[in-house]
């Protein structure tokens, strides 16, 4: 796709319903955070199911089905696809999202980086047809997911491309920390409390 063209951004149908809506929101509030930021991860709650187990919270929260709740304690050295693989959740949380900023390289361009990640991250850094691209990814526990891709080059609302599967292997990743298999569970992230909007 283009990035002149100019996608719809309202959310997509999806058999999870308010998923769209989540990445659409974390995109657009990262967005007004600026470029050049770490890595983020974030467990999306159920909204109603949130309001029940925290009722104080009902006046901070909007109708929207799902409810972003940024996690802490991520490793800014270490690339978030590693960390990810470590990564499983409680019951309660429905789904997660993550977000990174990546270089990419158009597809005639990528036969020419070298294998070795260190050199591969300094020539597609350097590389004059580069471009710099924010990334959110989500996936939930049925199953579903969408992703939200933001070009520095095209940095409006209205450039934002999404769709259910943009960024296929960071989402098999991200549905990984959702999977129920006792082998794909050592470590927990801290309990989602409270919401971070």
């Amino acid at each position: 796709m283009s990035p002149d063209t100019s996608p719809d951004t309202s959310p997509d149908p999806s058999p999870d319903e308010g998923l769209a809506h989540a990445v659409l929101e974390i995109e657009r509030h990262a967005a007004e955070a600026g470029w050049d930021q770490p890595a983020r991860l974030f467990a999306l709650v159920e909204t109603a199911g949130l309001v029940a187990r925290e009722p104080h919270l009902a006046d901070n929260l909007g109708d929207a089905p799902l409810t972003p709740i940024e996690q802490e304690g991520l490793a800014p050295e270490r690339p978030l696809e590693e960390q990810l693989t470590a990564i499983t959740w409680p019951e309660t949380v429905h789904g997660c999202a993550a977000l990174v900023e990546r270089v990419v390289l158009p597809p005639d361009v990528e036969a020419q980086v070298p294998d070795q990640s260190g050199l591969a991250a300094a020539y597609a850094s350097e590389h004059p047809d580069r471009q710099e691209v924010r990334i959110v990814a989500a996936a939930t526990r049925t199953g579903a997911s969408y992703c939200a891709l933001r070009l520095r080059a095209h940095d409006e609302d209205e450039s934002v491309l999404t769709g259910p599967d943009l960024v296929p292997g960071l989402l098999t990743l991200v549905q990984a920390t959702l999977d129920d298999h006792p082998d794909n569970r050592p470590v927990r992230p801290d309990r989602p409390e409270e919401p971070q909007r």
